[in-house]
């Protein structure tokens, strides 16, 4: 065997059905479009959420609430994550870069520090916004959390 007679599994490979080639063919005249309507047109495409003409439920719906345009949206880290950091590395000091080099966050979005976990090492943490039950915490650590 090699590349030169090499050949598709038995009937793996049929031949594609060809409309639109007279009505002999079986698949002539409408061409398996049916009659009339949008869909038996060339070149139709159906909006995306359009339900034939009834209300879509986005419109449906009530609209409701307000999201400001300029709002800051922070990548969270919890005390837990800072503590196994802090013992990982054992290290002093937490700085972005660290949480970074760890996976934690992607550097992108600033990062917020949330008290979900505890924190027992006295660690300074320098992050762009902390929850006041984190910084609670870890100055009740003994360390200090500070803003960027």
């Amino acid at each position: 065997m090699n590349l030169s007679n090499l050949q598709p599994a038995a009937g793996s490979v049929q031949k594609k059905t060809r409309i639109g080639r007279g009505a002999g063919s079986g698949k002539g005249g409408t061409s398996t479009r049916g009659h009339k309507g949008a869909k038996s047109r060339s070149g139709y495409s159906r909006k995306i959420g359009f339900e034939g003409g009834q209300m879509p439920l986005q419109r449906r719906l009530p609209k409701f609430g307000f999201k400001p345009l300029k709002r800051t949206e922070y990548k969270a880290v919890n005390l837990s994550d800072l503590e196994a950091l802090a013992t990982e590395l054992a290290i002093d000091t937490i700085a972005i870069a660290d949480l970074v080099k760890m996976g934690l966050v992607n550097g992108k979005k600033p990062v917020k520090v949330l008290a979900n976990g505890n924190i027992t090492k006295a660690v300074t943490v320098e992050a762009n916004a902390f929850s006041a039950a984190a910084e609670k915490a870890i100055t009740e650590a003994g360390g200090k959390a500070v803003k960027i």
